[in-house]
C-alpha cells in the first residue's frame, strides 16, 4: 500500500511539474532490458527505473531517480540513524576530552587525582577492616562465654544468641564490602592506566598542532 502511495505521489508530482514547464516536454527512460523509451505521458514503469524529462529539442531538462522501495527507504533510515548515533558518541567523546584537559592542565594533576581516589579506597578498606576485626574479637569472646555456659549445663540466654547472630551477619557484610572495595581498587587502577595513556595522546595531539 505504501509503495502505491509513493508511486501515485511521484506521478502527480511529475504531471504538475510538466504542466508548469510546458506541454511539449516528453519522458525518456530505459526499461529493465536497457531498451530506450520515449512517451508523452509518464508511465508507472518509468518510475521503477528512473527517467529524464526532455524538451522539444531532445535536451534533458530534468532527471528523476527511480522510486525507492519500502525496504530501501527503511535501510536508508537505519543507516541514517546509525550515522547519527556514531556522531553523537563522537561528540560525547570530544566533550569528555575537553573536560579532561580542562580539569587537569598537566599530567601531574591527573596522576595526583588518581592517587587521591586510590587512597580514599584504601582508607575505606582499612577502616572497615578495623571494624570487622573488632567485631570478630567480640564474637570470639561471646562464643567462648556461650561455650562455658554449655559445658556447665547452663542454657545460652536468647540475648546472647541474638548478639552472636548479629555479629556474624555484620562480619559477613563487612567482608563483602571489603571485597567489593578491593575489586573497585583493581578496576580503578586499570582504568587510570587507560586514562593516563589517553591523556598523553591528547597532549601529544595538542603539541603536534
Amino acid at each position: 500500500m505504501r509503495s502505491q502511495v509513493i508511486v501515485l505521489a511521484a506521478l502527480l508530482g511529475a504531471a504538475q511539474w510538466a504542466a508548469a514547464a510546458g506541454e511539449h516536454n516528453r519522458y525518456k527512460w530505459r526499461d529493465g532490458q536497457g531498451n530506450l523509451h520515449f512517451d508523452d505521458a509518464l508511465p508507472v514503469e518509468a518510475l521503477q527505473f528512473g527517467y529524464d524529462v526532455v524538451n522539444p529539442n531532445g535536451l534533458v531538462i530534468k532527471h528523476v531517480e527511480r522510486a525507492k522501495t519500502e525496504q530501501e527507504v527503511k535501510t536508508e533510515q537505519i543507516e541514517s540513524d546509525k550515522r547519527a548515533e556514531q556522531k553523537r558518541i563522537a561528540d560525547e567523546h570530544a566533550k569528555a576530552d575537553q573536560q579532561l584537559l580542562a580539569a587537569y592542565p598537566t599530567e601531574a594533576d591527573l596522576v595526583s587525582s588518581q592517587q587521591a581516589q586510590i587512597q580514599m579506597l584504601d582508607q575505606n578498606i582499612t577502616a572497615t577492616t578495623a571494624s570487622m576485626e573488632s567485631q570478630e574479637k567480640s564474637l570470639a569472646e561471646i562464643l567462648a562465654h556461650a561455650a562455658d555456659l554449655d559445658r556447665n549445663g547452663k542454657p545460652v540466654p536468647p540475648v546472647l544468641k541474638t548478639q552472636i547472630d548479629t555479629l556474624r551477619r555484620n562480619i559477613e557484610k563487612q567482608k563483602g564490602y571489603i571485597a567489593s572495595k578491593e575489586q573497585e581498587k583493581i578496576d580503578a587502577g586499570k582504568r587510570f592506566e587507560v586514562d593516563l595513556v589517553h591523556y598523553r595522546e591528547l597532549q601529544a595531539r595538542i603539541k603536534a598542532r
